[in-house]
C-alpha cells in the first residue's frame, strides 16, 4: 500500500511538470522580453485603413451597451471605415432601442433554443452575407456589451493586421471594476495574467495564441472559410482557437489594443460563469483531443503548428481533475489505514495527510506568486488603490482554488448558458 501511495503521488507530479514545464519558459519571456515594435526610427508606420465592423451580442444590456458603442465611436481611426452592429439576441428590454438611438445598426434575434453567443455570431454572420454583402468588410472584431474600447483599439489591431496578415487575433484584456471587491479581482488578475503571460510569450516566440470571449478579431477570409461561426460549445471562443491550431491559423496578439471588460463580482454570478466554462472545457476535451493529438504527432507539420496543438491540448486538458483524483486518492488511503496501528499504516497516513496539506499550500504559494508577478509587471495598468492591488494577490490563489468544486460540479451537472447581468459605467471604478 504505502508502494502504491509513493508512485502514484510521484507519477502525477512527475507527470505535471513534464506537461506543463513549458509555462516556466512563458513566465520568463514575459518578465524580460518586449514584443517588437512597429515603429521604424521614431516613426509610425504608414498602414493602410482597412473596413470592419464591430460585433456585440448583447442579451437585456441596455444599461451598459451605451459605453460600448459610445467607446467605438470615439476611436482615433475613420469613422466611415468602422460600423457597429449590435446583436439584439432574445431581448425583452430596450437594448435594440439604445443601441439605435446611439447610430449602430441593430440585428434582432428569437431564439431561445439555440442560447449563446457562438449560435448568435452565426446568425449575424449569415444575415450578414444575405443583407449587407456589398459591404466590403475585411474583418470583425467582436466585443460583449459591458466592455469600454480603448480610443487606439482599432487602429492597433489594423496595424498589426497590415503587418502581419492575422486571421485571427486577440487582444490586451483589462478590467474596468478591478478593485471591486475580491471576485472581480480574481477574475481581472486572470485575465492580466493570460496577457503578460500567456499570449505575449505565444506571440513572442511565434506560435498561436487564443482567444479570450471579447476583445477579438477574426478576418473576413477566414469567416468565409469556416462558412460563418461554426462554435456552438460553452466555449465557442477556445473552440474557435483550437480549430485555428488544428488548421494551422496562427491566432496574433495586440499588446497595445486594449478593451476593459466588466467582471463578475457575485459569487453566484461568478459559479455559473465558471461552470460553463469547465462544462465547455470538457465539452473541448470529448469533441477535439483525438485531432489535437494527430496534430501533435504529424511530422509533416512545421514544429510551430504541432507545438501550438500541443499547446492548446494542454489549455483544454482536465488537469484539475488529475489534482482532484490525488487528494482523494491519499484521503482513500488515510482513512483506510487511519484506525492500523502497524508502522507502514502509520506511514501511509503520515504521507497521505502531508501530501494533501502540500498540495493545498503548493497550489496557494504558486498562485500567490504567479499573480503577484502579473500584478507587479502589469501595476500600472491596473485601475485600482495599492492596497487593492496588495490585497488581490493574497486572494487570487482563492479564487483559483474555487476551480475544485467547479470542476466536480461540472463533469456530473447539465450546464446551460446563463446570461451574466451587468450594469451601467457610474458603477465601475474607472469612467
Amino acid at each position: 500500500m504505502l508502494r502504491t501511495l509513493l508512485l502514484v503521488n510521484i507519477s502525477i507530479a512527475i507527470f505535471m511538470t513534464i506537461a506543463y514545464g513549458y509555462q516556466i519558459f512563458y513566465i520568463v519571456v514575459g518578465l524580460f522580453r518586449k514584443l517588437k515594435e512597429t515603429v521604424a526610427n521614431n516613426k509610425e508606420v504608414k498602414v493602410p485603413y482597412h473596413r470592419f465592423a464591430a460585433i456585440c451580442s448583447a442579451r437585456n444590456e441596455e444599461g451598459v451597451i451605451g459605453q460600448l458603442i459610445s467607446s467605438l465611436k470615439n476611436q482615433d481611426y475613420p469613422s466611415d471605415m468602422l460600423d457597429i452592429y449590435i446583436i439584439a439576441d432574445n431581448c425583452s428590454d430596450d437594448t435594440a432601442k439604445v443601441a439605435l438611438s446611439l447610430g449602430a445598426k441593430v440585428v434582432e434575434r428569437y431564439d431561445e433554443k439555440r442560447k449563446g453567443k457562438g449560435y448568435a455570431l452565426d446568425y449575424f454572420f449569415k444575415k450578414l452575407k444575405k443583407e449587407y454583402a456589398s459591404i466590403p468588410y475585411d474583418g470583425y472584431f467582436v466585443f460583449d456589451a459591458d466592455n469600454i474600447v480603448d480610443q487606439n483599439f482599432v487602429k492597433e489591431m489594423n496595424k498589426t493586421y497590415s503587418l502581419k496578415g492575422y486571421e485571427a487575433m486577440t487582444s490586451y484584456r483589462n478590467s474596468k471594476n478591478y478593485g471591486q471587491n475580491w471576485i472581480s479581482q480574481g477574475y481581472s488578475v486572470w485575465f492580466l495574467t493570460e496577457a503578460r503571460f500567456i499570449n505575449y510569450p505565444r506571440e513572442f516566440l511565434g506560435t498561436s495564441c487564443a482567444i479570450s470571449g471579447t476583445g477579438f478579431f477574426v478576418a473576413q477570409s477566414l469567416i468565409a472559410k469556416n462558412g460563418g461561426w461554426p462554435y456552438h460549445l460553452l466555449t465557442e471562443d477556445i473552440e474557435f482557437s483550437v480549430n485555428c491550431a488544428i488548421n494551422g491559423t496562427k491566432i496574433g496578439y495586440c499588446d497595445k489594443a486594449v478593451v476593459y471588460d466588466e467582471q463578475p463580482t457575485q459569487i453566484i454570478q461568478a459559479w455559473y460563469q465558471r461552470l460553463r466554462w469547465s462544462k465547455g472545457f470538457y465539452q473541448i476535451n470529448l469533441r477535439y483531443t483525438t485531432r489535437l493529438l494527430k496534430g501533435i504527432s504529424d511530422k509533416k507539420q512545421s514544429f510551430i503548428k504541432r507545438f501550438s496543438c500541443y499547446d492548446l491540448l494542454m489549455t483544454t486538458a482536465p488537469s484539475m481533475l488529475l489534482t482532484i483524483f490525488s487528494i482523494i486518492f491519499n484521503l482513500i488511503m488515510f482513512a483506510l489505514c487511519m484506525n492500523d496501528k502497524t508502522l507502514m499504516a502509520r506511514r501511509v497516513t503520515s504521507i497521505a495527510s502531508e501530501y494533501i496539506v502540500f498540495a493545498f499550500i503548493n497550489t496557494y504559494l504558486m498562485m500567490l506568486l504567479r499573480g503577484g508577478l502579473t500584478i507587479l509587471t502589469e501595476w500600472h495598468n491596473i485601475k485600482a488603490t495599492t492596497k487593492q492591488k496588495i490585497i488581490s494577490a493574497f486572494t487570487f490563489p482563492f479564487y483559483m482554488l474555487a476551480n475544485i468544486p467547479v470542476a466536480i460540479v461540472a463533469l456530473f451537472g447539465k450546464v446551460e448558458w446563463k446570461p451574466i447581468q451587468h450594469f451601467a459605467a457610474e458603477k465601475t471604478d474607472m469612467f
